[in-house]
């Protein structure tokens, strides 16, 4: 009969734990090495492989925690992620393609989750220690909340699918479900927007934080009016991040109620030549025809934006000309009384014309003393299309506005092909057939010269 030695089995549990610690040691400085190619590697392919290779420690870390948890317990190892996250953000560099690959990642919920719930850590851990994120970050942070879907307005503070377990990353065995907690999400979303608002903005962020804003995040934010100030301010800015910024306040007059007696000025001096070769110019006309869609508007203030967009259309390209001639012709049709401008009896000549061009109040343009003899120059341009739409102040005024959206994304390449797909009458150049090189008879050269 043997007797169990206790030392023996003492020593084994003490073997088993240095194992364990040796193992954990191992794995956090793989992870380590892996985090280090992710902001570090000169090359974006083995940066995204180590980003997959990431995602896959965190997966299977989720599926086996390293700790014991309670029963039903959903564990996701988020202190990794932000560290992930925290790499990707602060590469130095672009990282467009790092974030594309991320992105494929969030059909998980939990995925989706957590990164949300760990942009606004990453946000107040700089603010806290000091640290000014520069340029390259903001971009990629932007860009991340950008590629992230958001939690759909409206649903309740659970959503609509509870029962996740089979499209989890970092699922367990036998657990019974995971509930997407959406208003977490929407708060996550607030708290981040928050912190982005506030950091120093360049021109070239500035303009991006405004696309993200007006295109993804301006719908889920509790307090959107809280976004006037910085709006109004971007508006003095010029260029493009006067357009975005007039753009979200059209969206806070039109759903929230914002009330902006300076709106109709700040818009007509938007319109300068400059803004012909702004990628954002179509939001301008578009922005601009709802803005001028009522008929309750004082027709000297509407009279100086069709003189203003005259007179641009001198120097605008050809493509953009098209939509000033429909935009002023919709404007006409709002207002009869405008059709006063096409042939004014007390018009004068052109030297002379009374409207102040460089009046930046539409009310003090003297827009209704004037004419706009800038659509009878129109009828003489060098592109026949320009000339013949630019007819229609002589011809009857349909009955339905024109259809701006239709235009509004039309460049130089479509009106080339546009022309090139009419039908033109055939011109006859000589009425004798040539028999050989010598000039036809009756030809007037021959009278003058004498071809050997």
């Amino acid at each position: 009969m043997f007797l169990e030695n206790p030392a023996a089995g003492s020593c084994a549990v003490d073997t088993e734990s240095q194992y364990r610690i040796w193992l954990r040691e191992c794995f956090d400085d793989a992870w380590s090495k892996i985090l280090a190619v992710v902001s570090n590697s000169p090359k974006i392919s083995v940066q995204t492989q180590a980003l997959s290779t990431a995602m896959k420690l965190i997966a299977m870390e989720g599926q086996n925690p390293l700790e014991p948890l309670k029963k039903e317990e959903h564990y996701f190892p988020n202190n990794r992620l932000r560290l992930l996250l925290v790499a990707i953000l602060s590469s130095g560099r672009n990282g467009g393609q790092l974030l594309a690959r991320l992105q494929e990642f969030s059909t998980y919920p939990d995925v989706l989750y957590n990164v949300w719930k760990q942009l606004f850590p990453i946000a107040i851990g700089l603010q806290r220690s000091g640290q000014r994120p520069d340029e390259n970050f903001i971009r990629n942070y932007l860009d991340l909340i950008d590629k992230f879907p958001l939690p759909k307005p409206g649903r309740g503070e659970r959503g609509q699918d509870h029962d996740l377990t089979d499209n989890l990353l970092c699922g367990q065995q036998g657990h019974n479900g995971y509930i997407l907690n959406m208003d977490h999400m929407r708060k996550a979303v607030n708290k981040v927007w928050g912190c982005v608002m506030h950091w120093n903005h360049t021109p070239a962020t500035q303009r991006l934080l405004l696309v993200v804003l007006l295109e993804r995040v301006l719908p889920f934010l509790d307090k959107p009016l809280l976004l006037t100030d910085y709006l109004m301010d971007s508006l003095d800015s010029g260029g493009a991040i006067s357009l975005l910024a007039l753009q979200g306040i059209f969206t806070l007059i039109q759903n929230h109620n914002l009330e902006y007696p300076n709106i109709f000025s700040k818009l007509y001096s938007m319109f300068e030549p400059e803004i012909f070769h702004t990628k954002f110019k179509a939001r301008l006309f578009y922005l601009s025809d709802m803005f001028l869609s009522s008929t309750h508007l004082p027709e000297n203030i509407v009279a100086a934006f069709a003189k203003r967009l005259a007179r641009l259309s001198l120097v605008a390209p050809p493509e953009d000309i098209h939509i000033i001639l429909m935009f002023i012709g919709n404007l006409i049709l709002r207002h009869p009384g405008l059709k006063l401008l096409i042939d004014n009896p007390n018009r004068t000549n052109v030297p002379e014309d009374p409207f102040v061009m460089e009046e930046r109040d539409p009310s003090k343009s003297r827009a209704m003393e004037s004419s706009l003899w800038e659509l009878h120059a129109l009828q003489s341009h060098v592109l026949p299309g320009v000339g013949t739409a630019a007819n229609f102040i002589y011809n009857p005024l349909p009955s339905v506005e024109w259809d701006l959206s239709q235009i509004l994304e039309d460049n130089s390449d479509d009106i080339f092909e546009r022309e090139m797909k009419k039908k033109l009458k055939e011109i006859a150049l000589t009425f004798d057939r040539p028999q050989s090189l010598s000039l036809p008879q009756h030809e007037r050269v021959s009278q003058f010269w004498q071809l050997v």
